[in-house]
């Protein structure tokens, strides 16, 4: 990581994927750029990060955090909502959304408008020791998302609403890590708690131009909804 980061005057974190050890995996690349003496952190974070948050992948956004503000580096923290891109392949092939995400709302930002404000932060300056909230224009319930992947791929597209037991039930099936399924319960968890429904006005104020909406995602990339096509 040094060797990777050796002449660069910032570096621009997008946090590692998702595993057991990745706070290690961050702290590593965080400790070789001040080694090797960057002078400014971008982090690419998660909206809501907080050590006792919901969604237990958000909990690993904070640690992060709270190492690279313990540095004293330059930085400045992105936290992205969920992304419409993985929300639209939450639904499975015969048309369902399921979660325990219950009646709670999810401000889901679009990839290009969370690349528009990076770019905006990495060539601004007056970004130091600021954290933007970085979201689509409004936030939904997971049965209006339900809604317009069916109108976009021209069937029906049905949220199913699941109690937490449930939603461990049905991914026991992949055979997945406890870490990593409690991560993906713990996603829809949070949206039922409210902490993913906060709306910034960060992509219109950086890059001049609206936030995309969840259906105008839809309409821009239709290879994110393929596999509900029948």
């Amino acid at each position: 990581m040094r060797a990777a980061v050796g002449d660069a005057g910032t570096l621009f974190l997008v946090s590692a994927s998702e595993a057991p050890d990745r706070v290690r995996e961050h702290f590593t690349a965080v400790d070789a750029a001040v080694a090797a003496g960057v002078g400014r952190i971008v982090y690419l974070s998660f909206l809501g990060a907080a050590p006792d948050a919901t969604f237990t992948f958000a909990r690993d956004h904070w640690k992060t955090e709270e190492h690279i503000r313990a540095t004293g580096v330059r930085h400045t923290f992105l936290r992205d909502s969920f992304y419409q891109a993985a929300l639209a392949s939450m639904a499975s092939a015969d048309g369902v959304l399921q979660g325990p995400g219950g009646d709670g709302r999810v401000s889901a930002v679009a990839h290009d408008d969370i690349a528009d404000v990076v770019t905006a932060v990495l060539l601004g300056d007056g970004h130091d020791g600021v954290t933007y909230d970085v979201t689509g224009p409004a936030a939904f319930t997971l049965a209006e998302a339900a809604e317009e992947l069916g109108r976009a791929a021209g069937r029906p597209v049905e949220y199913v609403a699941e109690t937490q037991d449930e939603a461990y039930a049905s991914r026991a099936q992949y055979n997945a890590p406890d870490w990593e399924v409690a991560g993906w319960v713990t996603s829809y968890e949070a949206i039922a708690t409210g902490e993913m429904s906060t709306v910034s006005d960060t992509v219109p104020r950086l890059t001049g131009h609206p936030a995309q909406s969840f259906a105008e995602f839809l309409e821009r990339n239709p290879d994110s909804y393929r596999h509900l096509k029948r």
